[in-house]
């Protein structure tokens, strides 16, 4: 028997390309003189290496000879960029009038939405050149989309500094449109008119479909849902949405499969005309490069006769690549693709044959460790951009896998026929549709699983982090005595984590009532009732993926009533998500209609979902089992056509009765609303959601009327609107709330018993957050001198924290000498206030009023302020010689539970999920 060596691959290159790439890097990042360093080190060990000859010539050679010319041009192209008199004018910021070269396509940048502005694609950046400098263009989308590569248009703009890691000489902000385009190159409008082709024949496929296939096959993600596009980065199938070597080889495969009766050399040939075409199609994206390089030397390899190793293909295209451009060097794109590329070529073959010779089947093992192999290597770059690892990627790339090939080739049939025949074009549309709907179905399942990512360090150090992690027990692995170990280590982990994240998770956790979602900046609260699956949703967030995660999270099927406090985009931003697989009784609206835009999409998804919109007035209320609602506000009539400050102020504030008490729920009122729902209503509440995510736009009189133990703040990490206000955040903790904020603490959880759960953005971590007990309004019927002496004597840091806040209240609520001017929107505040009733927070006394001395006792005066907490915080105004109580006078607040009245008959229009039950909405008889 005749034994069979393994082919070794060819790695004469690998150090060259190695060296190239690193010089590139240390330029990008660094400065030229990193580069210069790097290229002349890697050409002295070449030297070294050839003179003691501890490599072979060629390999030695080539390292000699690609360190020193990657030093001066990588170095020289740095240095040309830091020197350019563009950069010169970037670091004062000027104005400036150029005319560019564009040399990329416009790519969107998706905004979330927030207030009036709609969430969507508002710029566009594209790269271009100009006086022999590249640029970064930032420009309006809806006139700059429409351009292409190799137009020269003029611009007018303000220069800025680079963000670094590319050769840009500066950013320019464009105003106004493009000036006097020229025409572009005939084949960019060819592959454009390609392009549109495909975007027109996928809109006969639903929207998730028809978003998805132009970015599977082109990288064309501007009309993707962000709901899928959260998904798969959730499930590990990002890398679908962005064309890579993968597009260009399944392409380049089918002709030369279909081809290959021709004899090898024609087939090739045909596939290396189909490789230029694409690249056309798809753009010059880096990882298209790369591929296209890589098949360029396989295929003219075919062509010639003679086979060679694909480890050459990829040192050669790196080299070239890098050489040509030194800016794909820092390129995260063409980084993934690398080293995809070459765990492919390297690993999975190997794990393949270990696989074949155990009995696993031949297409079967292939089909395991090309996903598996890819995955593990690229999972160190993923965890340092992404900052999360996902730990179903394996497997949701095997199962999506077998349908990636077809979906990907009859979408490039369809775009290349669709100029010419669109109804055939339209017919292989339809038969690719079922293939894309596997892959949202798989990115949707995989992204449902209980811990499906894990958060990571982002950046170096993540990456490093990861990898070293990842060849230490892919190292301990490869011996025997540590084998063992290793594997008993990993089971150990899968048996205790499984079981506490799958089998019995502990989020949510049990009995929770109010639970305020994580969606970055903007509002979605959850109100449980006493039916497990069963709850009232106030707001939708900005992001369709955060409030439908957080709702799966939830168990949530079944809203009764959906609020939308007003019509603000990081309000209503997730409604379609919240309608989608989920039974709607109606949709509850604020009066005011604007913007006209979100009122226009409120009532298409409204009405495409089967779910009536209803308009409820202040003072109705709406009861379920565990759950009642009272609607306090506005109080008056809107005018259309108002600002965003106006449409605030008309949220629906809603006050809800739950078991873990009192929620008081404000939408995103400000000065003026505050001071209309003073007086009106009995504002106490232990749980508030705080207005407009925390603004300086609140009046000290409201947060004092409510009297909050925990204050609930929706706000999105490093928002650029300064949410929440630091003076709204200390009034809040002067008054013994404990403020809670989903920027830093995630979810949020309220439960009876006085618990309050929070889980961290990581999904992982949660904890009970330190607080003092939700207080029950009915035990302050009477004094209680026992607890105030208990508090007072029992914790002496309590009693400090105590004095400060009434130093803080005397200072902030005395007499003023000097009247300060009267500002906009307070005027119901300073009337209720001068009044001394209880709607003004009692900071003035009134006429008449019984004046108790200020002792000069510290201790009396502790006794004191929590005598007032323990009386139920009935109003005490500090005045220059002692305290005036408030005598009950005015308007008698309205306190208990409100009457179960029904609100409107919208259980008509309920809509249950496929095969469920009709459900009943609050208070039908």
């Amino acid at each position: 028997m005749v034994r069979r060596h393994l082919r070794t691959h060819d790695h004469r290159l690998v150090p060259a390309a190695t060296a190239v790439w690193a010089t590139a890097v240390a330029g990008l990042f660094l400065s030229w003189q990193a580069a210069v360093l790097t290229g002349l080190a890697a050409g002295a060990i070449g030297f070294i290496a050839w003179r003691r000859a501890w490599w072979t010539r060629t390999c030695a050679i080539a390292l000699l000879i690609s360190g020193p010319v990657a030093a001066a041009w990588v170095g020289g192209n740095v240095l040309r960029a830091e020197t350019h008199p563009l950069r010169l004018a970037a670091d004062e910021g000027r104005s400036t009038t150029l005319t560019v070269e564009l040399t990329t396509r416009p790519k969107g940048i998706r905004a979330a939405g927030f207030g009036g502005q709609q969430a969507g694609v508002d710029n566009v950046v594209m790269t271009a050149t100009a006086n022999g400098a590249q640029l970064v263009l930032l420009a309006q989308a809806d006139r700059w989309r429409d351009l292409l590569p190799g137009q020269q248009v003029a611009v007018k703009g303000t220069l800025a500094p680079p963000r670094g890691g590319d050769l840009a000489s500066a950013l320019l902000r464009v105003r106004g449109p493009p000036i006097a385009p020229q025409p572009p190159p005939a084949w960019q409008s060819w592959a454009d008119e390609l392009r549109d082709g495909l975007r027109r024949a996928g809109a006969v496929l639903d929207d998730e479909e028809a978003g998805l296939l132009p970015a599977l096959v082109v990288g064309d993600t501007e009309q993707m849902v962000p709901r899928i596009v959260d998904e798969f980065r959730t499930a590990g199938l990002a890398h679908l949405l962005a064309v890579s070597g993968a597009n260009l080889a399944i392409v380049c495969g089918a002709v030369y499969l279909l081809l290959r009766r021709l004899g090898p050399r024609q087939a090739a040939v045909a596939a290396l005309v189909a490789l230029v075409g694409f690249v056309i199609l798809a753009g010059p994206e880096p990882s298209v490069l790369r591929a296209a390089v890589m098949g360029a030397v396989a295929l003219l390899a075919l062509v010639l006769g003679r086979e060679r190793s694909a480890v050459p293909s990829l040192a050669t295209a790196v080299l070239v690549l890098v050489l040509v451009d030194p800016a794909l060097g820092g390129d995260p794109g063409f980084a993934l693709s690398v080293v995809a590329t070459s765990a492919l070529v390297l690993i999975a073959p190997r794990w393949a044959r270990a696989l074949k010779q155990r009995g696993v089947p031949n297409g079967l093992a292939e089909a395991i460790v090309v996903p598996t192999a890819a995955s593990l290597v690229t999972a160190p770059l993923v965890a340092g951009l992404s900052g999360q690892v996902s730990l179903v990627s394996v497997v949701a790339n095997l199962i999506a896998g077998p349908v990636v090939a077809p979906a990907t080739v009859l979408g490039v049939v369809a775009a290349v026929i669709a100029p010419f025949w669109p109804a055939a074009a339209e017919l292989v549309v339809h038969v690719a549709g079922p293939a894309v709907t596997w892959l949202i179905q798989v990115g949707r399942q995989a992204s449902t699983v209980p811990g499906a990512a894990v958060s990571w360090p982002d950046g170096w150090i993540g990456a490093a982090a990861l990898t070293a992690a990842v060849a230490a027990v892919v190292l301990l692995l490869r011996f025997k005595k540590t084998r063992t170990l290793v594997v008993a280590a990993l089971v150990g982990v899968f048996v205790v984590l499984v079981p506490m994240r799958v089998v019995a998770p502990v989020w949510p956790p049990d009995g929770w009532k109010v639970v305020s979602c994580d969606v970055g900046q903007g509002d979605a609260l959850v109100l449980a009732t006493d039916e497990p699956d069963r709850a009232v949703v106030v707001d939708t967030g900005p992001d369709p993926g955060a409030i439908d995660r957080c709702l799966k999270t939830l168990g949530i099927k079944r809203i009764p009533l959906l609020v939308l406090t007003h019509l603000h985009a990081d309000h209503v931003g997730g409604l379609e998500a919240v309608l989608t697989g989920r039974a709607v009784g109606a949709v509850a609206v604020s009066p005011l209609k604007e913007p006209a835009w979100a009122w226009r999409e409120v009532n298409e998804q409204a009405r495409t979902h089967g779910v009536r919109v209803v308009e409820p007035g202040a003072g109705e209320r709406f009861a379920l089992p565990g759950l009642q609602l009272e609607v306090l506000g506005p109080r008056r009539r809107p005018a259309h056509g108002d600002a965003n400050t106006t449409v605030n102020d008309y949220s629906l504030v809603l006050k809800a009765h739950t078991r873990a008490g009192r929620v008081l729920l404000t939408g995103d009122v400000e000065l003026a609303g505050q001071a209309a729902l003073l007086g009106e209503r009995d504002l106490g509440a232990e749980v508030l959601k705080v207005p407009h995510h925390g603004s300086r736009y609140s009046l000290p009189a409201f947060l004092e009327a409510v009297r909050p133990r925990v204050a609930l703040v929706s706000v999105g990490t490093e928002n650029r609107y300064g949410h929440p206000s630091p003076h709204v955040i200390d009034l809040l903790r002067a008054g013994g709330a404990l403020v809670l904020r989903t920027d830093k603490d995630g979810d949020l959880a309220v439960l009876p018993g006085n618990r309050i759960v929070r889980r961290r953005r990581d999904g992982r971590s949660l904890d009970q957050a330190a607080q003092r007990a939700l207080p029950d309004h009915r035990r302050h019927a009477g004094t209680r001198l026992g607890d105030v002496a208990a508090e007072l004597l029992g914790d002496t840091v309590a009693a400090r924290r105590a004095q400060a806040r009434f130093r803080l209240l005397h200072l902030r609520n005395a007499r003023r000498r000097h009247p300060s001017p009267h500002r906009q929107g307070d005027r119901d505040a300073r009337a209720a206030a001068h009044r001394g009733d209880e709607t003004g927070g009692g900071v003035r006394p009134r006429g008449g009023a019984r004046v108790r001395r200020q002792p000069a006792h510290r201790a009396a005066g502790l006794a004191r302020l929590l005598l007032q907490r323990a009386q139920g915080r009935r109003p005490v105004a500090p005045t220059r010689r002692g305290v005036a109580r408030e005598r009950g006078t005015g308007r008698a607040a309205r306190a208990g539970q409100p009457a179960a009245v029904p609100a409107h008959r919208v259980d008509q229009d309920e809509r249950d999920l496929p095969g469920g039950r009709g459900d009943r909405v609050p208070g039908r008889r």
